[in-house]
């Protein structure tokens, strides 16, 4: 039995231009959130992407979870981020606050920033300060929960809050755990500054250079005057188990890779220039232009994807405990994979692999 926490993981991709191909997306999800709350999963997280056709077409992630927190009874409801640049901070806070209500006390508030200059452009925000406009909107989305429903004033250079109470109020006190979505050293280090809770995955620069990055933000967390073994901290993996490792491979080689393309150039924020930078992103791109077997194999060495059979899947579980991770967020439906494929692999790695 694992020592993890471990939930599922949505960029809700929709593989297919039909209408009908879309709306099962959600249905199939939907789907799979209850199995995982009956087989004892800890949470389910969902990203917030816009304009991303096919990749993710998860633009209202908190209307799908309280959709679930209504088939569901334990299951806690990521939120993977929000995107807080692009929303008012009263707009942020009311409808965390009311996914909490309605899921009794369930919610995960994961934030972010962003990495695409075309979301930037179309809700009118400026791109190059978008770190200042994450830091500053979740300082003020956290003061309103404090408040607990007194009026709060504050104003900024692109939105006013004109000494009003903001209603309702969440369920926990005085807010859900705060998380923070980085993909470089330097995210992870602000995250520990602010002594939040930390999101990141292997995408880009596969787990022994992501471990680096968990033990120096453990300790800027200690640094700073915060307890590292209070603070979780959360990686997202496609991953595929399969009775054996070559239908593991059958089933969803095809469809990792075909996530994996879209995904690299969507990960890597803007500023993200570092000399190891673009080790990171030939690396994500070699695994990309490589014949299929070939890209599996490159993908697994780092951790990036596990796609194996339950022994390998353990291993692969014990080497992700052993970079210093408290919660696993498994993507199991992944490029379109089939529904029956995802459901067969959440209940065997519930029920073999991490013997929830």
């Amino acid at each position: 039995m694992t020592s993890l926490r471990v939930g599922l993981g949505y960029e809700l991709e929709v593989r297919g231009r039909t209408s009908e191909v879309e709306q099962q997306a959600f249905e199939n999800l939907l789907e799979q959130g209850v199995l995982a709350d009956r087989l004892g999963y800890e949470a389910l997280w969902m990203v917030e992407h816009h304009f991303t056709r096919g990749f993710s077409h998860s633009a209202a992630p908190d209307l799908v979870l309280s959709a679930l927190s209504q088939k569901t009874e334990r299951l806690r409801l990521g939120l993977g981020v929000v995107l807080l640049p692009f929303s008012h901070p009263i707009r942020t806070a009311e409808r965390v606050a009311t996914l909490d209500i309605l899921s009794r006390g369930r919610v995960e508030f994961g934030t972010g920033r962003g990495a695409s200059p075309l979301e930037y452009q179309a809700f009118g925000m400026p791109f190059e300060q978008s770190r200042q406009l994450w830091e500053t909107n979740l300082d003020m989305v956290t003061r309103i929960f404090e408040a607990d429903g007194e009026p709060v004033y504050a104003e900024s250079e692109h939105w006013l809050v004109p000494d009003v109470g903001v209603y309702p109020r969440p369920v926990q006190k005085p807010h859900p755990p705060i998380w923070v979505a980085s993909t470089s050293l330097e995210g992870y280090l602000s995250a520990a500054q602010g002594g939040y809770h930390l999101l990141g995955m292997t995408m880009l620069k596969g787990l022994d250079a992501v471990a680096e990055d968990i033990a120096a933000y453990k300790a800027e967390l200690a640094k700073h005057g915060h307890d590292p073994a209070t603070r979780r901290i959360a990686l997202m993996i496609p991953w595929h188990v399969a009775p054996t490792r070559e239908q593991a491979y059958a089933n969803a080689a095809d469809a990792v890779l075909w996530y994996i393309r879209r995904q690299v150039n969507l990960v890597t924020p803007s500023d993200y220039m570092d000399a190891r930078h673009a080790t990171y992103r030939v690396l994500g791109q070699l695994a990309a232009g490589q014949a299929p077997e070939e890209a599996v194999e490159t993908l697994r060495e780092h951790h990036m994807i596990v796609l194996d059979d339950v022994a390998g899947s353990r291993k692969a579980l014990e080497r992700l405990e052993a970079a210093g991770i408290t919660d696993l967020i498994l993507q199991f439906q992944v490029g379109g994979l089939a529904n029956e494929h995802v459901m067969s692999s959440i209940s065997l790695f519930a029920k073999e692999v991490a013997e929830l």
